[in-house]
């Protein structure tokens, strides 16, 4: 166990102290969800920022999962992890068929979501992408992916831990990075690094979401 955060509020105070440059500035905040939600809007909350959700999700190997071998946000932008998709052997027919099924999903998801909080316009503007954790980094990377598309001016990825391979792969493709941990765990977990750790369900995002725009909002990230 590498536990050091208690809980995702606590891990989003201490990466806003490494965020502090941001603060009431005209940067976008961006959730990960479901995990990166209470991280995020800790981040808005400390630094006066204007947040928001992009959604993204990996893409599961057919018989395990748990692991994933790509990812897929919600605007149709797909990133894939090449080397393990032909370590795997993995036809192009089982790859097409996995990402149609996420896609729907994200849109399922994007379209809860969205209820509660508008998508927000992340052109011309600098924008911090905020997960929980980073293990293999492809979620990471296809938001950042998205925003570019959508013609964000400069992507930031942050999280409080990422594995030595995700922090890797995503400094190659943002702007700037900003996790307070890059751990060489081999294997490497998320929930490790954590305290107080399970899937966030939809009514703890919703509750989340229903607060201000800019800065946030849970009773708990107030304290």
């Amino acid at each position: 166990m590498h536990v050091v955060y208690g809980d995702r509020i606590e891990a989003g105070k201490r990466l806003a102290k490494s965020l502090h440059a941001f603060h009431g500035t005209d940067a976008l905040v961006m959730a990960i969800p479901m995990g990166g939600i209470p991280v995020a809007a800790t981040v808005a909350h400390r630094l006066d920022l204007e947040w928001g959700v992009i959604v993204t999700r990996k893409l599961p190997i057919p018989w395990n999962p748990e692991a994933g071998f790509g990812a897929v946000a919600a605007d149709g932008t797909v990133v894939l992890n090449d080397e393990m998709i032909r370590g795997l052997r993995l036809s192009h027919a089982q790859v097409d068929e996995v990402a149609e099924q996420v896609r729907a999903e994200v849109a399922r998801r994007q379209e809860v979501l969205s209820r509660e909080r508008p998508p927000v316009d992340p052109s011309g503007r600098t924008v911090i992408v905020v997960d929980d954790g980073l293990a293999s980094g492809y979620t990471m990377l296809a938001a950042m992916n998205s925003l570019r598309r959508r013609s964000a001016q400069k992507v930031i990825a942050a999280a409080p831990v990422a594995s030595r391979s995700a922090a890797t792969l995503v400094e190659e493709a943002a702007d700037e990075c900003v996790f307070d941990i890059v751990s060489p765990a081999m294997p490497f977990a998320v929930a490790d690094f954590y305290v107080e750790w399970h899937d966030l369900g939809n009514g703890e995002a919703l509750e989340f979401l229903r607060s201000p725009a800019r800065g946030a909002v849970s009773r708990q990230s107030q304290s």
